[in-house]
């Protein structure tokens, strides 16, 4: 690979300028950085695997379902939303199609979105695009015959389901709970399927563990045929998309080099960040999410950048995600308050749903509910006892102590230390938030 390429696939990934030149002294290094990051959304997809049926068990081809809302324990995903129950299934279409039945929801909102290993959302099944009288549907995987309106196909053998479910408060629970229910598979299952599932290391694994890994995850789901130009360039570390990868063929200063790369490529996912961070838009102190959100064809580092901060994102039809800019960056830092002012009339332009919610933020880039003495993790258009302004606009206070008074009633809580970030959340976006005729007003200190 000449330098010119180099360069050209530096850009590709959303490198800066220095760290593109770094990686000319060495194709390998560079290899190994694009390496890291292409396998990142395999290796979360099938570490998220693990630990579902550590905890759950719920077998292959079988829902397992959260009865209540996230919060400050729920660590198995990064950035969970408090507004819907989640029901998640694992998928094993290797010995034939799976079906599903949606039930009946009405005017309540659902999605079922069905993602691939590489965690492009192959479909999204619900009130957006099925409507509220639920259904049967077939999933399918590649290569196995199937056709008509009922038909789902998937782009790997092994796929995740996650539903989201909405809840309008605690009484309404139990009736969650029948939608739940009501969510069916019917297809293979037993622990044959699971056993044959690759076991992989974690994202902190040494450079040629995880590589191995990644390689048993292509094994296992081949990648799309429009991937050949990343094995192409990747062509120095011998990965291949049939899965191979021989780690004895290098020699100690050529593991060096793959570390050395790797290295890079973490370096690069921690100036990325999460959602939209480092491939959106930025306007008026808040980032947009790309088009290419929730099916990223070639936006690799984008594809990791999510896997990483915020794993099973949707599509920007389904939802909008956006974050706001912080005191440092993505991170907000000081004690607050914070004000976020919608003007009356003014609010999220939505046709379900909007809820601005906390994080906490890790040193790795992941976000995570935290406890607050007011046990509230967003606000949103059903948080009760909203108090409005005289001209019928809405504030949030954002602080890590109770701000008191009349701003008690609209006061997100943030943590009582640490770097903090919020995600606005709004599902079923109506055209004038898609095409940026809506735009969020800027969080200001007040």
């Amino acid at each position: 690979m000449n330098r010119r390429q180099l360069v050209l696939a530096a850009a590709a990934m959303g490198l800066a300028p220095a760290a593109a030149a770094q990686t000319v002294a060495s194709p390998l290094r560079a290899a190994a950085r694009e390496a890291w990051l292409y396998g990142l959304p395999l290796i979360e997809m099938a570490g998220t695997r693990a630990r579902a049926f550590a905890t759950l068990n719920p077998g292959a081809n079988r829902f397992a379902h959260a009865r209540r809302l996230a919060g400050p324990e729920s660590r198995a995903v990064t950035a969970p939303n408090n507004d819907t129950l989640y029901s998640s299934a694992w998928l094993d279409l290797t010995q034939g199609p799976v079906t599903l039945t949606i039930p009946p929801t009405g005017d309540r909102y659902i999605s079922v979105a069905a993602m691939n290993m590489f965690t492009d959302n192959d479909a999204v099944i619900g009130t957006r695009t099925t409507g509220g009288n639920g259904g049967r549907f077939i999933l399918v995987g590649p290569g196995q015959a199937g056709g008509g309106p009922g038909v789902v196909r998937i782009a790997t053998p092994h796929a995740w389901l996650l539903a989201r479910t909405l809840v309008d408060g605690e009484a309404d629970l139990p009736a969650v709970h029948k939608v739940q229910d009501g969510l069916i598979l019917e297809g293979p299952t037993g622990a044959g399927l699971i056993a044959a599932w690759p076991k992989v290391p974690g994202r902190q694994a040494p450079a040629l563990d995880y590589l191995e890994g990644v390689a048993a995850m292509l094994k296992a789901d081949p990648p799309s045929v429009t991937d050949g130009a990343f094995f192409a360039r990747v062509a120095a570390l011998g990965l291949t998309p049939r899965g191979d990868f021989d780690r004895a063929r290098f020699s100690a200063a050529e593991v060096a080099e793959i570390e050395a790369g790797v290295a890079d490529a973490k370096a690069a996912l921690r100036s990325a960040g999460p959602i939209g961070a480092g491939a959106g838009r930025v306007v008026d102190g808040w980032t947009y999410p790309p088009n290419t959100l929730g099916f990223y064809n070639q936006a690799y580092a984008f594809r990791a950048a999510v896997a990483l901060g915020g794993l099973a994102a949707l599509p920007p039809a389904e939802a909008m995600y956006m974050h706001p800019e912080g005191d440092s960056g993505r991170m907000f830092t000081g004690a607050g308050p914070y004000r976020l002012h919608f003007p009356a009339g003014k609010l999220p332009p939505v046709d379900g749903f909007w809820s601005l919610t906390m994080y906490e933020g890790t040193p790795e880039g992941q976000f995570f509910l935290v406890e607050n003495e007011a046990r509230r993790y967003a606000i949103g258009d059903r948080t009760p006892g909203l108090a409005r302004n005289r001209d019928g606009s809405l504030d949030i206070w954002i602080a890590r102590a109770n701000p008191g008074g009349a701003r008690a009633a609209n006061w997100l809580p943030a943590p009582k230390s640490g770097p903090f970030t919020m995600s606005l959340r709004a599902y079923l976006p109506r055209q004038e938030l898609l095409d940026g005729r809506w735009r969020v007003p800027r969080i200001v200190k007040a």
